[in-house]
């Protein structure tokens, strides 16, 4: 059978060292809230409930957790007291009936479900708590863990530990799972009686040791424990998030030619085949199918991008921009909420919103599609094939045919049926030898600004 495991994850925290308006765990790493990330972890860890403590914007950290799509119970903090104290909000939802209660942090995205997963499997082999550490590449501040025999004896905080203690580079990482049945008879044995008054989560470890319980350490990479406390550790966590997403994309069988400067979202979907260029950022909801290019400098959110699409240099793919196989978008364009066809150029400068431009289709240089009218947006539909002449605007709602042609600089406001041409512009007038008057004039200014200048 099964076991039934609970997550409670704290994310209670004020954030006081963040200097910001809202709670720590809603910052986004990797375009998602770092409590989004644990309670995925949680998930993939086979996680079925969550209890959440929360403090200020519950409701909104709550909804944040929900994304991972685990069911979430948020419990309310009152009182900061410690993470024991935290820990000990969920005893109502613990005494529901686990086999296993796994305690995380909110401020820790970066934790490996694996790891997790692997401390459940040594709760099941007998362990009746697991502890998992890392070890510090430099432990000053960390409480250490004191192993003997394979068994956690003890953890010493750094201001406790003695000179030898202090040798240990094995530390505590906070994260411990435990028998759903024994956990909150352990929790509310903890007593606050240190220099800070808190109750401590870690005491939970000689409370079951004191009771002839089975505590074992779990050791995980260092990064894998990083917790956020200012904005220059939200920097650290997000730039080693990137390092992993990158390097999993790229053994995934996409080439990113200078990974450091593309920056991924938690959702960013790369086909195999896919070449992404230096300096490319991707936002939420991106797709990009096998085979496609993305060209340096080019900036993509909640689009999708067919096989062997070109996109950019420059180019901006904003909300529901889809494009399909073998299209183009060129180098300074932008395309919004936009269609392109399979095999439709939408050429260097322009600019695609709200609109459908069919398969084959070429729009020239510096086009324009004016969606919008100071109140509502309107739909431009392009036709198969169809050939919109550069500089052209086409005043929407408006719609250009199959096959039809559209001269260079037109002002398109009204329908252009298939295989029409249209032509949209002031009708051009040569005046003979009026290009050397201009240019007289034009001297003859130039020259008394010049003497002016210089009498002054």
């Amino acid at each position: 059978m099964a076991r039934k495991s609970l997550a409670v994850i704290l994310a209670a925290g004020e954030a006081t060292r963040m200097k910001s308006s809202k709670s720590k765990v809603l910052h986004p790493v990797g375009n998602w809230p770092m409590v989004a990330h644990v309670a995925a972890a949680a998930r993939d860890a086979g996680v079925d409930h969550i209890a959440l403590v929360v403090g200020r914007a519950g409701e909104e950290v709550a909804k944040a957790a929900g994304l991972a799509g685990v069911p979430v119970t948020p419990v309310e903090q009152t009182e900061r007291k410690g993470t024991g104290h935290a820990t000990l909000m969920a005893k109502d939802i613990i005494a529901e009936g686990f086999d296993d209660v796994v305690v995380l942090y909110g401020d820790g995205p970066l934790i490996d479900p694996e790891t997790l997963k692997a401390a459940v499997a040594a709760r099941a082999g007998g362990a009746d708590m697991v502890v998992i550490g890392f070890r510090a590449a430099d432990p000053t501040g960390y409480g250490r863990m004191v192993v003997e025999n394979g068994e956690l004896l003890e953890i010493v905080e750094h201001r406790d530990a003695s000179d030898e203690i202090r040798k240990i580079d094995f530390c505590n990482g906070g994260i411990i799972t435990m028998s759903g049945d024994e956990a909150v008879s352990l929790l509310e044995a903890i007593d606050n009686k240190n220099a800070k008054g808190e109750y401590y989560l870690t005491d939970v470890v000689s409370i079951a040791r004191s009771r002839g319980r089975k505590v074992i350490p779990l050791e995980a990479p260092e990064a894998d424990m990083m917790g956020c406390n200012t904005r220059a550790e939200l920097a650290e966590i997000e730039a080693e998030w990137q390092r992993r997403k990158r390097l999993a994309a790229m053994l995934d069988g996409a080439s990113l030619i200078d990974p450091s400067t593309v920056w991924l979202s938690y959702d960013t979907r790369l086909g195999r085949d896919v070449v992404i260029e230096p300096n490319v950022w991707f936002g939420p909801g991106v797709t990009v199918e096998d085979g496609a290019v993305i060209h340096a400098f080019s900036h993509l959110e909640g689009a999708h991008v067919g096989k062997g699409v070109s996109v950019g240099p420059f180019a901006r793919l904003r909300p529901e921009a889809r494009l399909a196989e073998g299209s183009k978008v060129g180098n300074f364009c932008e395309v919004k909420k936009a269609e392109i066809g399979p095999g439709a150029k939408v050429n260097h400068l322009t600019y695609i919103g709200d609109a459908t431009v069919g398969a084959g289709a070429n729009i020239g240089a510096g086009t324009i599609t004016c969606n919008y009218d100071g109140e509502n947006k309107s739909l431009t539909v392009i036709g198969e094939n169809a050939f919109v002449g550069s500089n052209s605007a086409l005043v929407a709602p408006v719609t250009v045919g199959r096959n039809a042609y559209v001269a260079a600089g037109s002002t398109i406001t009204k329908d252009v049926p298939d295989d029409a041409l249209a032509v949209a512009r002031g009708r051009q007038e040569n005046y003979a030898g009026r290009s050397t008057v201009l240019r007289e004039r034009a001297r003859a200014i130039k020259a008394a600004r010049k003497a002016e200048k210089a009498k002054s």
